[in-house]
């Protein structure tokens, strides 16, 4: 029986391209942290620029994700797709031959844009090339990549950090890009939805306002105090903040982030619990690395392995505890998945570098693993039952904007944990686990008070 399609001409090709195309951001999302302790002794950068390599590439990723799908819909997927693909292999081997802290960050900034630009996309190119149940299977067979890229990244990264160098995990973005520039070209059909005027003033105010609280932030975790400065950042990301959603309710439907949006309670409740949630584990998925590697001298390649338990069961769960969600509803997995990713996390109290993996690291990392997967299916599904059918892509874009927000706010705070050494790093992470374990529970209770019976 031929699955259901719509125009699509290729539409093996046309996943692939796709499959390649997001694989590029979720392998570069994973693989930088096993690199981090490298990256830094290398360019012989202080602990306060540490959080900076992860940062530069959340800002804009964070900032413009919403932006770079509203001008595929405009100017047309295809050529946004490939647009993304180049800006990202451009920066990658801007990565690979900085020599300096600030040339390699100018770089990573410039991935994020690239990020911003093809991770929409992609998903906005399957959602339009096919229909009712092949649409499903095509979105499936997407995030699968994506979790395999994600799973595969840290092992991969630290083996090429341990075998050559960290400038090769950049480099290994080019044959990847290469290819999916060569389908997308030819296999993919041109497709666009949408006219108008972009709102360029939102993402201006969207990226300056998020870069000065990362900039706020990172300086006074790494300082361990606040000065006038960071008292300024802070201000000024406010008075954008505010600015930003001026912007954005003086354009109404044609903003960036509809402000109708936020007249669901569920929606704002949602929102929220993935601030919360995705915060907590954006800290633990750059921390745990650092601190395996510095503070137990593992090798990069090992730190890799330390994480692959957590993709490897959110993967192999996720679809189960989907289908879960749909029989209870999302209220219940949205209020028990988190609550038990904060045991998890509670669980890294225990946390010793220096004693057995399976003992100290890997028990805390399962429950947490088992929490998410409780979680991430049903998030999904109830931010697009939570919102009108014309809201629909944008409640899901500004979803995805919001849960690397909140990683991005996480590391611009791990400098608390960067900058310390030996037993007062242990420490440091044990401090960052019950504040994690806070943020996650606090998360499912958000979901149990706002969310439908």
């Amino acid at each position: 029986m031929q699955p259901e399609r719509g125009a699509v001409r290729y539409p093996r090709w046309t996943i692939a391209a796709t499959m390649l195309a997001s694989s590029l951001a979720f392998v570069d999302g994973s693989v930088t942290n096993v690199a981090l302790p490298a990256m830094g002794a290398d360019l012989k950068a202080d602990p306060a620029t540490l959080p900076w390599i992860i940062s530069a590439y959340l800002l804009p990723l964070s900032a413009l994700l919403l932006f770079g799908g509203a001008a595929g819909d405009r100017f047309g997927r295809r050529r946004m797709l490939i647009g993304g693909i180049v800006i990202f292999a451009l920066a990658s081997i801007g990565c690979a031959l900085a020599s300096g802290a600030a040339g390699l960050l100018a770089s990573r900034a410039l991935q994020g844009i690239g990020a911003a630009i093809l991770m929409p996309n992609s998903l906005g190119i399957l959602g339009s090339s096919f229909t009712g149940e092949a649409r499903g299977r095509a979105v499936g067979t997407w995030a699968s990549a994506g979790a395999i890229a994600s799973a595969v990244g840290p092992p991969l990264g630290g083996w090429l950090v341990d075998a050559v160098g960290w400038r090769t995990i950049f480099y290994l973005n080019l044959p990847i890009a290469a290819a999916a520039i060569l389908i997308a070209w030819f296999a993919l059909e041109e497709r666009r939805d949408g006219e108008g005027r972009l709102d360029w003033g939102g993402a201006i105010l969207a990226t300056v306002a998020l870069g000065a609280l990362t900039w706020a932030l990172t300086a006074w975790s790494s300082r361990h105090a606040a000065s006038p400065g960071i008292w300024g950042g802070l201000g000024a990301a406010i008075v954008l903040g505010g600015l930003f959603v001026a912007v954005e309710r003086h354009r109404g439907d044609r903003a960036m982030m509809p402000l109708a949006l936020f007249g669901s309670r569920p929606f704002v409740g949602l929102t929220l619990l993935t601030l919360l949630l995705y915060g907590a584990l954006g800290g633990l998925i750059v921390l745990l690395p650092y601190l395996l590697i510095v503070g137990g001298h593992y090798s990069p390649v090992q730190a890799g392995f330390a994480l692959l338990p957590f993709p490897i069961v959110i993967g192999t769960a996720s679809r189960a505890m989907g289908r879960l969600s749909g029989r209870l509803g999302a209220r219940w997995p949205l209020t028990v998945g988190p609550i038990v990713t904060g045991l998890g996390f509670a669980l890294l109290l225990r946390a010793d570098p220096t004693a057995s993996y399976w003992t100290s690291i890997l028990p805390g990392m399962a429950v947490i693993a088992l929490g998410m997967a409780g979680a991430v299916a049903p998030l999904t599904t109830a931010v697009l039952s939570s919102v009108d059918d014309r809201h629909t892509g944008t409640a899901s874009g500004f979803n995805s904007a919001v849960a690397r927000t909140g990683g991005l706010i996480a590391t611009a705070l791990c400098g608390a944990v960067l900058s310390r050494t030996g037993g007062a790093l242990v420490d440091a992470f044990h401090a960052a686990a019950i504040v994690a374990a806070i943020l996650a529970v606090a998360s499912g209770i958000t979901a149990f008070l706002t969310l439908d019976r």
